[in-house]
């Protein structure tokens, strides 16, 4: 790993069992952030904070995590480490660490009764670090899959990915968790990873949908059972509002590079997070160009996450 800082202001720790196949990747903070969730089929616990208005104007960490609903209980253990250190939100009383968390559906890749706790979170804090963070089979993405019309047994291995880029006097990193029902592409539009026939070619998930024939040689991936975690983070003092803009317009990522994508089975969620100390007024141009890097980035996540370590 490089000494150099992915970006200012943010650690990035994973925790995984790898004989399981499951796992969970800590954000630490804080930040402000936002959210643009895209798929029918979420798993979350605090996401509002992430939306304006709410009292609370920073979080602490943003946790993604394998396991399902069950995985959720990841973010005790993070909350926990938070406040051990002083960390969260006053409220007189006490400090209450803010930890959105979204997890992903790996129950059916490794053992379906081992999800990430509460140790495994804690886990996630202690191992964060300021650089680039592993990729592949790792963290939330250590039992992702994608390319499911045809079946589990006819799946990919999905996994987690991260990239970044200067913009201007700024920063943008993506970091993405891809357990998608629909097949990666490449930027030329060929297929990296998906549904594979029974010779071991790609199926083209897209194209077996509109011909009717998904599912054909095996059952359909149940819905809830996919998801893309992607986070864009930057050091520019963006706002809320602001934040909301780049979520939806780096999430443009995931329509050139997922197919098919945010759909009735998936449970897609794009969240934008900004490390600045305090927001400040950004030009409408700088904002279009932070937009168009956070989608390049992602991109370039996207197909990390399902292609390193190979």
């Amino acid at each position: 790993m490089s000494a150099t800082p992915f970006l200012t202001g943010l650690a990035v720790g994973h925790a995984q069992d790898t004989a399981a196949r499951t796992g969970c990747t800590v954000l630490l903070g804080p930040f402000r952030g936002a959210c643009d969730v895209r798929g029918a089929a979420t798993g979350s616990r605090e996401l509002d904070t992430l939306r304006a208005p709410h009292v609370v104007r920073a979080v602490d960490a943003l946790l993604l995590t394998g396991g399902s609903a069950f995985g959720l209980a990841a973010a005790d253990g993070v909350m926990a480490w938070l406040e051990a250190r002083g960390r969260g939100f006053e409220t007189g009383a006490a400090r209450v660490p803010i930890v959105p968390a979204a997890v992903i559906y790996d129950l059916g890749v490794g053992r379906a009764d081992v999800r990430p706790d509460a140790a495994m979170g804690s886990a996630a804090c202690a191992a964060a670090r300021a650089d680039a963070p592993a990729e592949g089979a790792v963290g939330a993405g250590a039992g992702a899959t994608v390319g499911k019309v045809l079946g589990p047994a006819a799946a990919d291995r999905g996994g987690f990915g991260c990239a970044s880029a200067a913009c201007g006097a700024w920063r943008v990193v993506a970091l993405a968790a891809v357990n998608a029902l629909g097949d990666v592409l490449a930027a030329d539009g060929t297929i990296l990873a998906g549904a594979r026939t029974a010779d071991g070619a790609f199926a083209d998930s897209a194209r077996l949908l509109r011909e009717g024939r998904a599912g054909t040689a095996g059952p359909l991936a149940p819905p809830g059972t996919n998801t893309t975690l992607a986070v864009v983070a930057t050091d520019a003092p963006l706002d809320g509002a602001a934040l909301l803009v780049l979520a939806r317009a780096a999430g443009a990522a995931l329509g050139r590079r997922i197919s098919p994508v945010n759909t009735l089975f998936d449970g897609d969620v794009v969240c934008a997070l900004s490390t600045a100390a305090t927001a400040a007024a950004v030009a409408p141009g700088t904002q279009l160009a932070l937009g168009a890097a956070g989608a390049a980035v992602l991109e370039e996540a996207l197909e990390r996450a399902v292609t390193v370590g190979r």
